[in-house]
């Protein structure tokens, strides 16, 4: 459910070009980032490590596609027994569903800037539609290695239920906020 998010990120990973460019995700820059109500007294979040992904972008033509993995036994909410326990066949199985996809080939664009990607992601075997908005988008010249180099946030909402992720629902909430911050390298 978090994501999706992951994938949107690297939709903004695109840089203006007159032909499409592909872009590999930097994937020491790219964290997706989940946010959910606790039992109404606060808002807990976590993330993943592990995230990989191509993004091709032709802003000339307004098209691309972005294709993002994101190793579900990575996740990481700071203890280690929450981990364990978010790992677990309660919540992302990651024994049975090791990897969380986003795949996307509809991307809108305001002018050169892609603003958001529709596409699917795909939590527990479930593929649902989902729509990821970028913002912040952005790309240059890393200035260290000299690469190009494109960024952006992305962000999306989710309901954990429609992927079948029901425990502790709705003490836990069913409405999932993901983010991610990318970072892509042109190829």
């Amino acid at each position: 459910m978090k994501y999706a998010l992951l994938l949107a990120a690297a939709l903004s990973a695109a840089t203006p070009a007159f032909t499409a460019d592909s872009y590999t995700i930097d994937p020491r820059h790219a964290y997706p980032v989940f946010e959910i109500n606790h039992l109404g007294f606060s808002t807990q979040r976590g993330r993943f490590n592990k995230t990989t992904g191509k993004i091709v972008l032709d802003a000339a033509a307004r098209t691309g596609s972005v294709e993002v993995e994101v190793d579900a036994a990575s996740i990481d909410m700071g203890l280690d027994k929450w981990d364990e326990h978010m790992r677990s066949d309660e919540f992302f199985d990651v024994a049975r569903h090791p990897t969380i996809r986003f795949r996307a080939s509809a991307i809108a664009f305001d002018g050169d800037r892609p603003v958001s990607a529709q596409g699917e992601l795909t939590l527990l075997g479930v593929t649902r539609p989902v729509r990821l908005a970028v913002s912040g988008f952005r790309c240059g010249i890393h200035p260290v290695n000299k690469r190009t180099l494109c960024g952006a946030d992305v962000a999306t909402t989710i309901r954990r239920s429609e992927f079948g992720m029901t425990k502790y629902v709705p003490a836990v909430g069913d409405e999932v906020k993901i983010l991610v911050p990318v970072e892509a390298y042109r190829d």
